[in-house]
């Protein structure tokens, strides 16, 4: 959806612009906090499923994921973050999302695109996931308050909490398959950005691009799916 373990996600991406944003990691998404507040509502209506019920699932990330804000890169390679669908008939909603703890996803192997510039993303606290049938069907993954930490250190010393002063969602489209996957396409994820010298500490927001494979624990020869 940040601290413990189990979605393997894409590697993280953070841009900063110029030297100055060469600490800039500042955490996810592209797209409007608007734009995430308001897809989940678009598709409050419909009724939601998700299945099997009861299983536990994990989350793979699925190549690299990215925060973007300005011009620097920050790349994690490992992502995972494990979860159990609802017993029914929790795992059923006749009208919106279908909501779920998870565990803080974890980030690892993480580079920046600035020379001299390193890049570390701790998670921790509660987090949730809401699985919203649509067309695409979606999933929001909140982070609590302060439930994203990412610190640079070497020429940028600077650190980026993520969801600063409230809980944040970013939305992504969810596709049932073998595995089903959850894409995240610079969701916007709001900041404050704190330290000296090359720190962006006027970016308030910042894109998050990853995309995970979902798969059942409990059952391995079983697809996750969100249905109506």
């Amino acid at each position: 959806m940040m601290s413990t373990r189990h979605l393997h996600a894409r590697s993280l991406r953070v841009v900063v612009t110029g030297l100055t944003a060469a600490a800039a990691l500042t955490v996810a998404g592209a797209a409007s906090a608007t734009a995430q507040t308001d897809a989940p509502t678009r598709a409050a209506a419909e009724s939601t499923t998700v299945t099997p019920a009861g299983d536990e699932y994990a989350a793979t990330l699925a190549g690299e994921a990215s925060f973007t804000a300005g011009a620097v890169t920050v790349t994690c390679t490992v992502s995972e973050a494990s979860g159990q669908i609802p017993a029914a008939p929790g795992n059923h909603n006749d009208a919106g999302a279908v909501v779920s703890g998870t565990n803080a996803p974890t980030y690892d192997s993480c580079s920046s695109s600035l020379p001299g510039v390193d890049a570390t993303v701790t998670t921790s606290g509660d987090w949730t996931v809401s699985m919203q049938n649509g067309a695409p069907s979606t999933a929001g993954l909140t982070m609590p308050t302060g439930g994203f930490v990412l610190k640079t250190s070497g020429l940028a010393e600077c650190t980026v909490t993520a969801a600063p002063d409230e809980a944040a969602t970013a939305t992504g489209e969810w596709t049932n398959g073998s595995p089903a996957t959850l894409t995240f396409d610079a969701a916007a994820v709001p900041v404050k950005v704190e330290g000296g010298f090359g720190c962006p500490t006027s970016s308030t927001s910042s894109d998050f691009s990853a995309t995970y494979e979902i798969t059942d624990t409990t059952n391995p020869d079983a697809d996750v799916a969100v249905t109506s």
